[in-house]
């Protein structure tokens, strides 16, 4: 009965939001968490997932590392075709284009320890594919080189350890400050190693239990992780290093490259289990995190927890398919919910953007990890439609970025703004919580829409917006991909102006949202870069990093940007001549096959200049509707799903962006899709099981069934909602939360 009551207090944390489902099934099982860890034959981005332990949206994402000291590719820190582990650190990055985190890296050895073996970073073993395996919210390996078996499962703020040891050898666990993360030629200046760390403590507080903390600098501008870490059995003995230099019998050591080895008395037992809170907050924090969720060292029912955790959030939607169509479907889900991540303490306190520590309301977590320019696109609607109950946590926690930092976030980074990537796209996250009526408060989220659409700052001059009607590119580099993309984020302020009665904002932003007009260029049949004077300037539509101090785009080219407009698909379509030029144009997105000119690695997956393998171009194929030609969009749905994912470790066509290339997946193969994210609607495409069920917040259920659905039956004859004949091809998130049912009827011909 004790057992029980701590595994609920456990479990609990996990499920506060959640509404409860009943399914037979086990979800879990078609989770493969190596999808996405491994490039393809050419090299080419496959995803940048990481394979370790976590529950859904925790803080803690204990993973391997198969670098030392993690450059760029994989940015989660595991690399499918690299051959050694060097570490197990706490907090990674799934699917993003650029690498940070890592912290306190654990990892076990049986190697003597001495200060000259410590000293040295590289405590890594080789280790093999078939002896490693993976299940949400656990992970195990076996280690060739010392034949440890490392096991793993996570809280949300603790990561749980289990080390199995050979029997006789040596029982040694290291903790390792200084692993991180650098870029190249940056982390050297002569032959001296250049830190991103700024300072860390390990401290012995008894024979079982270890704490210390790291302020490091990186990819987030400054971060504080705190953490507390519980043996299961007592250590005989401990060395603690700062590089080479030793703390001697100090139980305490300060510096910028610590290290510190516990050793374990073989004659006690095979296993040792270590339990890791973490903090961003303080040591305090963490200390209290680990009693919270870590009030035991019993491995497997934390392991079991953690599983139920997956299985609650999976359980959300119910399809029926192939093994392979479920696994690639499931565990697109599966990274869906993986982040935003829990940056808030179990008692609420979390730290503000500018650096103070405040305290939640009851029943509130603070969340950070928002990918913004990837994630408004598909994830956040995809959270906003199955569950609502997160999505509208994020919105408050993208206000609460907002009050202190004057604008919502771009890209936040462990509570703080990287900055990546252009526009605002919190804006179309809060517009469509608003007018799904998920986020209540509107009048507050208004406030910080039009706040984040009227204060300036890096890449968006809103006077200068505001006066040319553009972004001119003398003034602003990708100015092209801003003025698209900017104007969009303008329409979801009108939307919600319009909703609340403001009715000057609404004119004054609907305005805003038409100013794409102004960069199209009809010499040429594309939008393209002016200066502040008016003039156009040169530039090669095909090219991706621009030339001559003219670089009008952001991870994408041209073409790719030509469609960005989801806000008024039919002005885009009066634009470019009516129906039958754009279908033209858009028949020449997907056929034209060019050379790379100056790709970064973010362009991938093409058919033609069409390119899944970055999310500029993830709506495109949903354009035909728009233009009375469904069924090519249905044709070009069912090849991207076809082309661009697999049930492998090659599963993903570019990185998946903290959700997204999921997000995409999932939305796409129950056969409806978020074109404009910050609306309430979604367009149609072509379903891909023959029966899904979404369980949606209130109990109530939204099925869609596909009769002769296959392979070969791609093309939509029909669609009913409820028995009645569902004119045009979209439908509003209210018809699905309302529940029933969505017929559609396939057929091999359009």
């Amino acid at each position: 009965m004790k057992r029980f009551s701590w595994l609920a207090a456990v479990s609990f944390s996990f499920f506060i939001f959640h509404p409860s489902f009943c399914s037979a099934e086990d979800h879990t099982q078609y989770v493969n968490p190596f999808i996405g860890t491994q490039a393809d034959e050419a090299g080419s981005l496959a995803g940048s997932t990481f394979p370790g332990a976590t529950v859904p949206l925790g803080m803690v994402q204990l993973s391997p590392d198969t670098e030392l000291q993690v450059t760029w590719d994989p940015c989660s820190g595991y690399d499918y075709d690299k051959d050694h582990i060097y570490g197990f650190s706490h907090t990674h990055l799934s699917g993003t284009g650029c690498t940070d985190l890592f912290d306190v890296s654990l990892m076990p050895v049986t190697h003597p320890i001495t200060q000259e073996y410590l000293a040295q970073p590289d405590y890594s073993s080789a280790f093999n594919h078939t002896d490693e395996g993976a299940t949400p919210g656990y992970y195990w390996v076996k280690l060739q080189d010392s034949g440890i078996k490392a096991e793993l499962t996570a809280t949300t703020r603790a990561g749980i350890h289990r080390y199995t040891f050979p029997k006789g050898a040596e029982q040694h666990v290291i903790i390792d400050l200084d692993h991180s993360t650098y870029r190249g030629s940056d982390a050297y200046y002569g032959n001296r190693r250049v830190y991103n760390i700024i300072q860390s403590q390990i401290r012995i507080i008894d024979d079982q239990t270890v704490e210390g903390y790291r302020v490091i600098t990186g990819w987030a501008k400054l971060r504080k992780v705190y953490f507390r870490a519980h043996f299961s059995r007592p250590f005989t003995s401990s060395l603690l290093c700062d590089g080479a230099r030793s703390a001697g019998d100090a139980e305490v050591i300060n510096g910028r490259t610590l290290h510190a080895a516990f050793t374990f008395d073989a004659a006690k037992g095979d296993d040792v289990t270590v339990c890791v809170a973490i903090s961003p907050v303080s040591g305090e924090g963490a200390a209290a995190n680990l009693k919270a969720e870590c009030p035991t060292t019993n491995f497997n029912a934390y392991k079991q927890a953690a599983h139920d955790a997956w299985e609650k959030e999976l359980a959300r939607i119910d399809v029926e398919g192939t093994n392979e169509q479920k696994t690639i479907f499931y565990t697109g889900l599966y990274h869906v919910f993986t982040q935003p991540n829990i940056i808030s303490d179990c008692d609420g306190h979390y730290v503000t953007t500018n650096y103070e520590e405040k305290q939640l309301p009851a029943g509130e977590q603070y969340f950070s990890t928002f990918s913004l320019w990837d994630t408004f696109r598909a994830a956040h609607p995809l959270f906003n439609l199955i569950a609502p109950d997160y999505a509208e946590q994020f919105v408050n926690s993208m206000i609460r970025h907002c009050d202190t930092y004057g604008y919502l976030p771009i890209w936040d980074l462990w509570g703080q703004d990287n900055y990546c990537m252009i526009g605002n796209h919190a804006l179309p996250v809060l517009s469509r919580a608003v007018l799904t009526g998920v986020y209540p408060d509107a009048a507050r989220a208004y406030k910080a829409m039009k706040s984040s659409a009227t204060v300036s700052h890096l890449n968006s001059p809103f006077e200068v917006w505001e006066k040319l009607g553009y972004m001119p590119e003398n003034l602003q580099h990708t100015s092209v991909s801003i003025t698209m993309e900017q104007a969009f984020d303008d329409w979801c302020v009108a939307a919600v102006a319009q909703k609340l009665g403001h009715t000057d904002d609404y004119n004054r932003f609907l305005t805003r949202s038409e100013y794409y007009r102004n960069l199209f260029n009809p010499a040429i049949g594309f939008f393209a870069p002016r200066d502040d004077k008016g003039l156009w300037m040169d530039f090669d539509p095909l090219s991706y990093e621009g030339k001559d101090g003219c670089e009008p785009f952001i991870e994408g080219n041209a073409w790719q940007y030509m469609w960005f407009v989801p806000q008024n698909p039919q002005g885009l379509v009066e634009l470019l001549g009516g129906k039958k030029a754009f279908i033209e144009k858009l028949d020449e997105n997907f056929a034209l096959e060019t050379e790379l000119r100056d790709a970064n690695g973010n362009a991938s997956g093409f058919i033609g200049q069409y390119a899944h393998g970055n999310e500029p171009s993830h709506h495109t194929t949903y354009l035909y509707n728009f233009v009375g030609q469904p069924w090519k969009t249905q044709q070009k749905v069912d090849e991207v799903r076809r082309k661009f994912y697999n049930a492998t470790p090659m599963g993903y066509a570019g990185n998946d962006d903290c959700g997204q290339m999921s997000a995409w997946y999932v939305f796409s193969s129950l056969g409806f899709y978020p074109f404009n994210a910050g609306s309430d609607d979604f367009v149609l495409g072509t379903p891909l099981f023959p029966r899904s069920v979404i369980h949606l917040p209130d109990g109530a259920t939204f099925t869609v069934t596909a009769k002769n659905v296959s392979p070969k039956n791609i093309y939509v004859k029909s669609v009913r909602l409820n028995g009645k004949k569902l004119n045009g091809f979209s439908l509003t998130q209210q018809q699905i939360m309302e529940g029933g049912t969505l017929e559609f009827v396939m057929s091999s011909k359009h």
